[in-house]
């Protein structure tokens, strides 16, 4: 075995030929990335509530993917993570950072798509959100949001300047996106990363907006009344709860409630502004797409669409993301390229956030690096499926607030508790198979989860220990020690 073949094996990358021989024509690529986006809220996976059209445009003209997964379900590793095509132990961005003395950094000269690509001669911008605390690199054009940034009137960091910009940010962003398309020129391809702060919470939608679904009453979810029987952890995790943590948000929460009745008015008031936030991504995503057709451009751009993690609507009574179950887990994976001809395919093969930086690199003509332990989509984008595609997914989560088990809200003004989080998630890593998800709760001792998705679809049945389960139960620890090696995330 060579030494690039070792490296491949031990990253899990794909140097491939197509991706180290550069095509005659090289795509434009537009990779758009929301905030807590899930699949059930678009139309195009399955909502009939909240039509998408825009979104389901990409996917009737591309690939849908129906089993994307994260990484490390929380806002700045899920952004690393697509920058690098790594795990968090490779980039090292393991949570959030925001009011924390030390702020992680970036791993120092790591490779990213938007640097290989601007070194490879593309004209790169990035507009809209980052929430990372290094300064974007590898752009020729960067306005980000400060940290998670408002929906009105917000500021941006414009290479380096902070300005206030009117408006509404996902329309703001938009305007971004469209300036710098036009200013890109024709000589040599781009590359633009288009990030809306939308549809993070709190949800803001816009104006013309804030009255869609209010004449309607949401569906609930299988699980929204949730009794954690067999999971211990997600009993105790009470700040997660909608009724528990949300109730503060709302001015206009009814009084005199029964405590099931102001749990469903949460609900809906929650997830109708979701869906207006949501709403309003798709609105602009009209005018962008409009702009390529109008240029004459789209033909030949790669436009990826996903989010930054999952999120928890209602799901098992809760809100935000972090645990390895679905909600949090999957997310949404659009891909379309008009110039390959193929067209509303639905690939439900594995696939996660560590492949896209790849799949970019690919269509460009890029050498994908070997620090890169995801592999390119493209097979997948050509209506090919290859033969030795992953069978498991690998899930780490590191982030640890569950020091503060019975502290309460109080505990976020005591300076001694500086590193706390108002979700008490305690690091955890997990495998993912077709059939199975075996979790383990590694700082609560001997503490595991195992899931027979075919039969418990919802989660709600933790059959680890079940002597029925055992030879299962074997083989997962093994295969999940074997992608703890394949990403080195060991020690």
């Amino acid at each position: 075995m060579t030494r690039r073949d070792s490296l491949a094996a031990l990253t899990g990358a794909a140097v491939t030929s197509a991706a180290c021989s550069r095509p005659s024509r090289r795509p434009n690529i537009l990779y758009i990335m929301t905030d807590d986006h899930v699949p059930a809220a678009m139309s195009c996976y399955g909502n009939k509530i909240l039509h998408t059209p825009n979104l389901d445009r990409l996917a009737t003209e591309g690939v849908r993917f129906n089993n994307c997964f994260v990484t490390n379900s929380l806002c700045a590793p899920g952004r690393a993570t697509v920058l690098t095509g790594c795990y968090s132990n490779i980039h090292h961005i393991y949570g959030n950072s925001e009011g924390r003395d030390a702020i992680e950094k970036m791993t120092p000269g790591i490779p990213t798509y938007p640097k290989l690509l601007q070194q490879a001669g593309y004209h790169t911008g990035i507009v809209g959100k980052w929430h990372l605390s290094d300064d974007p690199t590898g752009f020729d054009y960067w306005c980000v949001l400060p940290g998670q940034g408002v929906y009105f009137d917000p500021d941006f960091i414009e290479q380096g300047t902070r300005k206030k910009f009117p408006g509404y940010a996902t329309d703001v962003t938009t305007d971004l996106a469209l300036t710098f398309l036009k200013s890109a020129g024709s000589e040599k391809p781009w590359c633009l990363v288009y990030q809306h702060k939308a549809p993070h919470r709190p949800f803001k939608p816009a104006p013309r907006h804030a009255n869609m679904f209010s004449d309607i009453e949401l569906p609930y979810p299988e699980t929204f009344n949730d009794d954690y029987a067999t999971r211990r952890l997600a009993k105790e995790a009470e700040d997660m709860r909608l009724d528990l943590s949300l109730a503060d948000d709302y001015k206009d929460l009814p009084k005199g409630l029964s405590a099931p009745d102001r749990k469903k008015w949460i609900f809906q008031r929650f997830v109708k502004d979701y869906y207006r936030a949501t709403y309003g991504v798709d609105e602009n995503l009209a005018r962008v797409l409009k702009f390529l057709d109008d240029t004459k451009q789209a033909d030949d751009t790669l436009i990826l669409y996903s989010s930054d993690n999952g999120f928890f609507l209602g799901e098992h009574g809760w809100y935000d993301k972090r645990f390895m179950y679905e909600p949090s887990l999957r997310v949404p994976l659009l891909a379309c390229y008009p110039r390959l001809g193929v067209t509303g395919r639905v690939v439900d093969h594995m696939v996660q956030n560590i492949d896209f930086a790849p799949t970019m690199l690919d269509f460009a003509g890029v050498a994908i690096p070997e620090t890169m332990q995801g592999r390119s989509l493209r097979p997948f984008l050509e209506g090919k499926t290859p033969q030795d595609w992953r069978q498991s997914a690998y899930y780490s989560y590191y982030e640890n607030s569950w020091t503060l088990r019975g502290k309460g809200k109080e505990a976020m003004s005591d300076p001694s508790f500086q590193y706390f989080t108002p979700h008490r998630v305690g690091p955890h890593r997990g495998v993912r198979t077709d059939r199975y998800k075996l979790i383990e709760y590694y700082s609560e001792g001997d503490y595991w989860e195992l899931f027979d998705l075919k039969e418990d679809p919802n989660e709600l049945k933790n059959v680890y220990g079940n002597p029925a389960s055992a030879q299962i139960t074997a083989g997962l620890k093994q295969e999940l020690m074997r992608l703890r090696t394949q990403y080195r995330d060991i020690g």
